[in-house]
């Protein structure tokens, strides 16, 4: 998986339409609603506005009034062919009078995002895995400070009759993490499932 470094942004005449090509990274829908609602107020007088989001548990597209699959589809096909990930593709058309039919629209979507990801930058996403550890309370320090060696994101902290961190490692880091919490906690490390 992919995903994009900056916004890119490119546009494209096509028998007189004119169709503006914007890729940028998000991180949520509410982000990219709110990317949508600043396009709208940067084109005022734009027939379409269509988009397609890809964001871990909150994708969605939508045609905006262009005739079904035409806009969105191809749009959303050239985002999955390259990889993406936490994307948020949108095609302001302005249209210039000549009826493209089916085809036409659905070629100049497509090329739109096209375009504009051959301006961008992509980054190799690492996968990563959230998991729990239990610990005593002398030792959390320890274990928080391995955590941040590691570049582990920190995403909660629950207190009992000891700690439990859940946090966030590239999987490819997660032997190496547990091999050096558990011999600098002398063997006080448990990994908590579910």
């Amino acid at each position: 998986m992919y995903a994009l470094a900056a916004p890119v942004e490119t546009e494209l005449d096509i028998r007189k339409s004119r169709f503006i090509g914007i890729v940028m990274p998000v991180v949520s829908r509410e982000a990219a609603m709110r990317e949508l609602d600043a396009l709208r107020v940067r084109y005022p007088n734009a027939t379409h506005y269509c988009w397609v989001l890809l964001c871990e548990g909150a994708s969605g597209f939508d045609d905006d009034g262009e005739p079904g699959g035409t806009a969105a589809k191809p749009m959303y096909n050239v985002l999955m062919h390259k990889g993406l990930a936490n994307v948020f593709a949108v095609v302001v058309r302005y249209y210039g009078g000549i009826k493209l039919g089916a085809g036409g629209l659905t070629r100049a979507y497509g090329q739109a995002v096209s375009e504009a990801l051959k301006l961008a930058t992509l980054t190799a996403i690492e996968p990563t895995v959230e998991l729990r550890y239990r610990c005593t309370f002398a030792h959390e320090a320890t274990l928080r400070r391995l955590a941040q060696r590691h570049a582990a994101e920190m995403l909660d902290a629950a207190y009992d009759d000891g700690v439990v961190l859940r946090l966030r490692l590239k999987a490819r880091d997660v032997q190496a993490f547990e091999a050096d919490a558990t011999q600098a906690l002398s063997g006080g490390l448990e990994r908590c499932d579910g």
